[in-house]
């Protein structure tokens, strides 16, 4: 993912930083605890494709 773009995404649901999981291919909302995927080289923004972080994963904030 382009470092540009990312800087420009933001947590469709609360604003705030997204952190890329290049291993998921995924953008992660710490502050939510949500992960939006990654397909084909384009973030899917939408809160219903999200999936919700398990409690190991919150606590891992690369």
């Amino acid at each position: 993912m382009d470092k540009k773009l990312l800087g420009m995404l933001a947590c469709p649901v609360c604003k705030g930083e997204l952190k890329l999981d290049r291993e998921r291919q995924e953008l992660v909302c710490y502050a939510d605890a949500m992960a939006f995927p990654i397909r084909e080289g384009i973030p899917v923004m939408l809160a219903v494709e999200a999936r919700t972080l398990g409690s190991e994963e919150r606590l891992e904030r690369h």
